[in-house]
């Protein structure tokens, strides 16, 4: 049983015996909060490719459910990312 707020875990992942959680990301209090599995890669590099991979797939959801060109909103995300990287908004600080 999941809480009401908590997202569906993928069936194809059910039934995969290496599949593996990589991250969690949650708002409260109005910060961001993370848990990660930040050893699953050895190459940093492929966190940058499930980043683009995780932006598209937010690019295509807003297609999907509010029929937002899905290209306008992968600029937007690019956007933000490229505003906080050269100008953080908070610190991360681990666990």
């Amino acid at each position: 049983m999941r809480k009401l707020d908590e997202l569906p875990i993928p069936d194809a992942t059910r039934f995969d015996s290496h599949s593996r959680e990589i991250a969690r990301v949650w708002v409260a209090g109005g910060k961001q909060w993370t848990s990660l599995a930040s050893g699953i890669w050895d190459d940093p590099a492929a966190w940058g490719i499930m980043l683009v991979d995780l932006a598209r797939h937010i690019a295509d959801s807003y297609d999907r459910d509010e029929g937002r060109s899905s290209s306008d909103v992968l600029a937007r995300i690019k956007e933000g990312f490229d505003v906080e990287w050269e100008h953080p908004t908070d610190k991360p600080k681990g666990m």
